[in-house]
């Protein structure tokens, strides 16, 4: 087997017919397709909610609840002081310079630097949110701080 686009082919079993219903006696899916004699699911137009199970209490009703989850808070991609070291001496490191130089993989609802780590290089850096020990760490190393909004 040849690894050239002509040669490609699907895996043994991947590719299955499809179930052609209501096709005949002989077919073993005539008549009723399948859904065997009346009843809500052999109607057509039936559709479930998700997680029903028949009457009974669903599950994620019947697991105990902890705690809250804050669905308006934000999500910040987090950078440590460390990784600014990638960047080349006096350059300008933006949200997204850093995204594009790979250090985090999606900038969410902004840029948090955090301070664990050293910086050896004079760095402007611009990010959404900085911890009190990263901007004291950028100011150290000859750097400055700007917060975007």
């Amino acid at each position: 087997m040849s690894l050239e686009l002509h040669g490609l082919r699907p895996a043994k079993g991947a590719n299955r017919k499809r179930k052609r219903l209501g096709r005949g006696p002989g077919s073993g899916t005539g008549k009723t397709s399948g859904k065997g004699h009346k009843g809500q699911k052999s109607r057509s137009g039936y559709s479930q909610r998700a997680g029903f199970e028949g009457g009974q209490m669903p599950l994620y009703r019947r697991v105990p609840k902890r705690g809250f989850h804050n669905i308006f808070a934000k999500k910040y991609a987090i950078l440590n002081v460390s990784s600014l070291n990638h960047f080349d001496e006096g350059m300008t490191v933006t949200p997204e310079l850093a995204r594009k130089e790979g250090l985090f993989k999606k900038l969410q609802d902004g840029l948090r630097i955090l301070g664990q780590g050293t910086l050896e290089k004079k760095l402007t850096v611009r990010a959404h949110h900085f911890s009190e020990s990263a901007r004291k760490k950028i100011e150290e190393a000859g750097g400055t701080v700007e917060v975007l909004s």
